[in-house]
């Protein structure tokens, strides 16, 4: 496969999404606990609970906290992960 070469503006782009990375995955973990909550067939939930749990492990979530929250598999766990992170009670991976 080719290399692709960017443009100096699509260096910049992507530069500008890990930069802000973090930011995105919190956001999209509360998003989550919303889709959860209105999911209805067991296939929906379970894709959901996988990109749940690859988000907190990208936001260095300590691995017995995502454990637990998987296990269970409650929207209510998951939000209060959600909560703790946004309270600062869970240091994400930040720079």
């Amino acid at each position: 496969m080719a290399q692709r070469e960017y443009s100096n503006y699509q260096k910049k782009v992507i530069g500008r999404y890990y930069d802000n990375r973090d930011q995105i995955d919190e956001q999209r973990l509360s998003e989550l606990v919303t889709n959860l909550y209105l999911a209805t067939t067991e296939k929906q939930k379970d894709r959901l609970w996988k990109s749940a749990e690859e988000t907190m492990t990208r936001l260095k979530v300590p691995p017995t906290r995502v454990e637990h929250v998987i296990a269970r598999r409650e929207p209510e766990i998951l939000a209060e992960v959600v909560k703790d992170i946004q309270s600062g009670a869970i240091k994400v991976g930040r720079k």
